[in-house]
């Protein structure tokens, strides 16, 4: 043994884009076409801690006390996870990296198996009109049915089209000011990042404000095309 990696063709894709964007969405979508399996920090975090791994254990303790996982523990759960049989056919990265330096360890990482970053997708989005479909946002507190003070409305004020319901709910962030606020918060996070991929030869851009299946075709153009 010489010590070198056995390369692998398993893509690799980060999802880039605001709360609202569509990534759970399209993420669904791609697994489903291309069998890749979406990986969100969140989801691993969990998974770690109630499988009582080395890294799931030193993240539990951590996050008891109420202190955030360091990005050596968040690579290190990444590192078993991309090693399942199910990230075989590739993956889909949410929510991380956040960071330039959480980029580089993220390539550091990949290089050991001789994979690297086939396309970091920026889904694009109109800020005012993320403000005005997140903000706009209600569900019947019954049946769980989404409306839009807007784009969908009850057919019957004040009554839920599905269940008949009448008790209505909003989340308590999805106001113009809050959702304003997340935008500029995620613009201000995520630019080096995408400077540091375009750089890289690895960005997309996608307009994010189109049609989902039109969105969806083109983030399978890009797949394609990072895989080919």
């Amino acid at each position: 043994m010489d010590g070198s990696t056995t390369p692998t063709t398993a893509p690799v894709l980060i999802l880039l884009g605001p709360p609202g964007a569509g990534k759970g969405t399209q993420a669904r979508m791609l697994e489903e076409q291309f069998g890749l399996v979406q990986l969100s920090t969140g989801d691993l975090l969990r998974a770690a801690v109630a499988a009582g791994t080395d890294a799931g254990e030193q993240a539990k303790a951590v996050m008891e006390a109420g202190d955030l996982v360091s990005d050596d523990i968040v690579i290190a759960i990444l590192r078993d996870r991309l090693a399942d049989a199910d990230c075989a056919k590739g993956v889909i990265l949410d929510g991380f990296p956040r960071t330039t330096v959480q980029a580089k360890a993220l390539d550091m990482l990949l290089a050991e198996s001789g994979q690297k970053i086939d396309a970091a997708v920026s889904l694009d989005v109109d800020d005012a009109a993320m403000v005005d479909r997140i903000s706009g946002r209600f569900t019947c507190g019954g049946c769980g049915e989404g409306y839009h003070d807007t784009y969908k409305a009850p057919k019957v004020a004040g009554q839920c089209d599905k269940c008949q319901g009448t008790d209505f709910k909003r989340r308590a962030d999805d106001n113009a000011k809050t959702v304003a606020a997340r935008l500029d918060a995620y613009h201000a996070q995520t630019a080096p990042l995408i400077a540091f991929y375009d750089a890289q030869g690895a960005l997309a851009r996608v307009d994010a404000m189109g049609a989902i299946d039109e969105i969806a075709t083109t983030l399978g153009d890009i797949v394609r095309r990072a895989t080919a």
